[in-house]
């Protein structure tokens, strides 16, 4: 397979992901993505800004989420995002510790 035609599988696949993450899942949290897999929508959106960044293109974290998302952040959560529980946010502190980092 030639490299062009790899990239526009990947970037292919991306999109399903998305599809998958932003119309057809939309009842699956952020926390528990975070919790169970080690990352989540906004990881992906940061991910996008950083691959932007490495191009030279600026793009702020909530432009990134807007572009990801397709609507704010305040927007998707008074859609979809429901109260974390006590479990659930202890269980995001050491994801996101693992995961992220600290800060």
């Amino acid at each position: 397979m030639d490299d062009q035609t790899e990239i526009e599988l990947q970037a292919a696949a991306f999109r399903r992901l998305q599809k998958h993450l932003m119309q057809d899942r939309t009842d699956v949290q952020n926390i528990d993505m975070m919790n169970l897999t080690g990352f989540c929508r906004n990881c992906l959106s940061r991910w996008y800004q950083e691959a932007a960044a490495e191009r030279g293109i600026e793009m702020s974290k909530d432009e990134a989420r807007e572009h990801y998302y397709g609507m704010s952040m305040d927007e998707w959560k008074s859609r979809h995002q429901t109260e974390a529980t006590d479990d659930q946010q202890t269980a995001f502190k050491k994801a996101f510790a693992e995961n992220v980092g600290k800060g």
